[in-house]
């Protein structure tokens, strides 16, 4: 009699420890994959990244126009012969955007 339970008792033990024992069980098992998926989307997110940064850069050093769009908006550069004008906002539009009464 028990013959016949020490074989189910040893198989049953050894699932458990399978399954929930261990350095890693299942449910480790699960939250790493999860992980690992997040760490995947991520990665592509950042290779997206790169290679737009890479275009970036490839523009500025190959494309005269880039540089020269570039030049003009962030440094207000002009070519001669032209004329740079600036606006500036009035004291209306500046309180409607701050929300001033």
């Amino acid at each position: 009699m028990i013959r016949k339970l020490i074989f189910p008792a040893v198989v049953i033990l050894a699932g458990y420890y399978a399954v929930l024992g261990g350095e890693y069980d299942a449910f480790d098992l699960r939250r790493m994959g999860e992980e690992a998926e997040l760490a995947r989307a991520e990665l592509r997110e950042l290779d997206s990244a790169t290679t737009a940064l890479r275009a970036r850069v490839d523009d500025l050093e190959h494309d005269p126009r880039t540089l020269e769009a570039l030049a003009r908006e962030r440094f207000g550069m002009i070519r001669d012969g032209e004329v740079l004008y600036r606006f500036a906002d009035s004291g209306v539009e500046r309180e409607a955007e701050e929300g001033a009464p």
